[in-house]
């Protein structure tokens, strides 16, 4: 199971009127694989601190360069300086490996390249499992899914998720995408008060 390519996938299927701000898909997708980590083994989560694990990586390129660039010495990576970290310009690694793999492809000639800018799912047996596991319910892709701006927050309690592991990923991305759109909101402020500045001087 490779929840972070699930969550691309289905990232790419998200309504034409919610697009996906790419910032906090891939926050949530290295939630994802910092999950899928912790669950083979591959990384643990102790606290709020990131530490090696005594297994390795899924067979997965993405996941074994995740495992690989993690920090194994004292003191370790947060898990909130892992999302950071990791995150950056991942939801484009993600869409490269999809279409390097045969999942996506985009539109042939001048006019539809123009007309569609981004790569299209084709159907395929990860779709489906992909689809599958959003229309689940399952609650811990929910909530990622929820986090990536993909779906809105599930409607289950979040009782349901006792995991500290996975509570503790799960809050850790929900305060990064919220600090996210902070930073979002403070430089269009930024912004246009320059602009105001801008025309009252002309």
């Amino acid at each position: 199971m490779n929840t972070a390519r699930d969550l691309a996938i289905v990232a790419l299927e998200a309504s034409p009127d919610r697009p996906v701000e790419q910032g906090e898909l891939s926050l949530a997708l290295a939630a994802s694989e910092l999950l899928d980590l912790v669950a083979a083994g591959a990384l643990g989560v102790d606290g709020d601190l990131v530490v090696p694990g005594g297994q390795s990586a899924p067979v997965d390129r993405l996941l074994t360069e995740a495992a690989a660039t993690a920090v194994r010495q004292e003191p370790y990576e947060s898990v909130e300086d892992w999302l950071w970290r990791r995150g950056r310009g991942l939801s484009s690694a993600y869409d490269s490996a999809l279409e390097q793999e045969g999942l996506t492809s985009r539109p042939r000639g001048l006019r539809a390249a123009r007309r569609s800018g981004h790569a299209e799912l084709v159907e395929s047996p990860e779709r489906r499992r992909a689809e599958e596991r959003r229309d689940s319910g399952e609650p811990v892709f929910a909530a990622l899914a929820a986090a990536a701006g993909i779906q809105d927050e599930p409607d289950g309690d979040a009782a349901d998720l006792t995991d500290d592991t996975i509570t503790t990923v799960l809050a850790a991305v929900g305060d990064a995408v919220m600090e996210l759109e902070a930073v979002r909101q403070r430089r269009a402020i930024e912004s246009a008060a320059f602009d105001n500045i801008w025309r009252g001087g002309v």
